[in-house]
């Protein structure tokens, strides 16, 4: 029975005419399906559904969601990521490694935290790891950790710290995310010791939230990855233009709670809040969460910006 199923150019030319056909035929394609963004279920033989192909270094995978939700595009991930997904699809998905949960912050009882990477000017991420992320601070960035009274302190990776979480929003109920870094972050090159990480992120769109009443205003071309419920990452406009890219990638695909997916399924939206290091640190429940963005704001110390979903 052929399928309500929209595929775009983009995915056309990935898997070629022939599989493309199959699919709108009915072939290849399912009739009930869990959005890959949303993660509520669907039918592609009764409403418009998206083709979304996840394209890694060495795999791909294509995975179905409302059009609603997202329109049928084609999205590079990292091949991390891509394998993390394929694992929360076949019901294999297991803890991080070792090696990776090293590096995550606690996680408070509200809500869930991940973390990525400016790459450091002279500390490469270790392997195994996501894809290079581009970032504000292009080409590098780095913060400065303690040294021997004597030395000059060594650049290494700034490690960000993202936390989800439902705010309200006037009457509204939305879906958040809040990016503090785990240390000072400085501006590529320079020989200070001050921290330039709202600095730079106002000079990619991002404006200053002084009342977290209102939303903050949205930021063209930056945008929220979901993929089979799970946070991938945050993407940013590419320089030059073309495909955006990943300023900010976990590194599995992140948890997301009920009530954010909820959140994020009425608005399709998300409203991401950053911090200077120090600024917010880990709350255990939303509330808290709140109080501390509300005191970040009184201080002149949070930025911030409303993001579509990645396509939309």
């Amino acid at each position: 029975m052929p399928r309500m199923l929209d595929v775009s150019d983009d995915v056309r030319a990935e898997i070629g005419d022939e599989e493309a056909d199959r699919l709108l035929a009915g072939d290849n394609a399912p009739g009930a399906y869990d959005c890959t963004s949303c993660r509520t279920p669907g039918n592609t033989e009764q409403e418009r559904t998206s083709t979304v192909l996840f394209v890694g270094q060495e795999t791909a995978v294509l995975a179905f969601a409302h059009a609603t939700c997202v329109p049928s595009q084609v999205v590079a991930v990292s091949e991390d990521q891509l394998r993390g997904a394929v694992r929360s699809i076949t019901g294999e998905d297991t803890a991080q490694p070792a090696a990776e949960a090293s590096y995550a912050p606690p996680v408070p009882a509200a809500a869930h935290a991940a973390t990525s990477y400016f790459p450091g000017p002279a500390a490469p991420a270790p392997a195994p790891s996501p894809a290079p992320v581009p970032s504000p601070v292009s080409p590098a960035a780095g913060s400065h950790a303690s040294a021997p009274s004597g030395h000059a302190p060594a650049p290494q990776q700034a490690v960000l710290g993202v936390t989800s979480g439902v705010v309200l929003v006037g009457q509204e109920a939305c879906a958040a995310l809040v990016v503090e870094p785990t240390a000072p972050i400085i501006r590529p090159g320079s020989i200070g010791h001050g921290d330039e990480f709202l600095q730079l992120l106002s000079e990619q769109g991002f404006a200053p939230v002084v009342d977290l009443g209102r939303p903050p205003a949205p930021n063209p071309g930056w945008s929220v990855l979901l993929a089979m419920g799970r946070l991938h990452a945050v993407l940013m406009p590419a320089p030059g233009g073309g495909r955006p890219v990943a300023w900010w990638q976990a590194h599995s695909p992140m948890p997301l709670s009920e009530g954010w997916r909820s959140a994020v399924g009425r608005s399709q939206k998300v409203l991401v809040y950053a911090a200077a290091a120090g600024t917010i640190g880990t709350q255990p429940r939303e509330d808290q969460l709140r109080a501390a963005l509300d005191r970040a704001a009184a201080r002149g110390a949070l930025v911030g910006a409303s993001m579509p979903l990645a396509g939309t």
